[in-house]
């Protein structure tokens, strides 16, 4: 039988690292935020983010999608560095050494307790070279200003910074359905960029399957 210290790494058994009641914690008098290790946490108010949105749209109308979006790759190449250190030193694994099902659910729950909803990966198309990323409850997509297409460029551009970095391939993403055009969910497609570059023009007039479907036979 299997004693309990056999279970046991240096006394302890990892748990949940991002667990929101573990993570993030406050000192209501200094009013900071700091995360487990004692980085500090940045609190984003709905008015900050309305305030965003609308000044780049004033001050660079159409260009304000790629802003964004080259935000969210500085942001995610950062986020990535900061989830690799953060799980390694936790789990004394390094992050290529994780198996899938793990890393998973640590994505998720970070996802979570920064605040940017739910994420989900869709590996439904992955023989053909694409990744779906499914998020539901963005901020980012409830907060922004009405659109005829998917709004989520910051999204996008941290999921391509990521994944890239993750992968080791330079990946674009790209939105194919949008909370903020009342989809179920926020859909993003992870590919090369020759082949995924397509989609920019199917969005406004094709659903995600079509897309996918026109995709895969390129």
């Amino acid at each position: 039988m299997i004693s309990v210290a056999d279970l046991l790494v240096d006394d302890r058994i990892p748990g949940n690292y991002f667990a929101t009641d573990a993570y993030v914690r406050g000192d209501l008098e200094m009013g900071l935020l700091e995360n487990r290790q004692g980085g500090r946490l940045l609190a984003l108010p709905e008015t900050l983010l309305q305030g965003i949105y609308s000044g780049l749209d004033k001050e660079t109308g159409q260009a304000a999608r790629l802003v964004l979006f080259n935000c969210g790759r500085w942001w995610g190449k950062n986020f990535y560095a900061r989830f690799c250190e953060d799980l390694t030193d936790y789990y004394r694994t390094p992050l290529a050494d994780m198996d899938m099902v793990e890393f998973m659910h640590c994505l998720k729950q970070c996802w979570i307790t920064h605040g940017w909803g739910k994420i989900d990966l869709d590996q439904t198309y992955q023989h053909r070279g694409f990744l779906v990323i499914n998020i539901w409850n963005s901020p980012f997509a409830r907060l922004a200003l009405p659109q005829s297409q998917p709004v989520c460029f910051l999204e996008a551009g941290i999921l391509s910074s990521f994944f890239s970095q993750l992968t080791g391939r330079d990946l674009h993403c790209i939105q194919t359905t949008c909370e903020s055009m009342g989809a179920d969910c926020n859909r993003f497609i992870l590919g090369l960029a020759k082949r995924v570059e397509p989609a920019e023009t199917m969005v406004t007039n094709l659903d995600h399957d079509a897309i996918m479907q026109q995709l895969c036979h390129h």
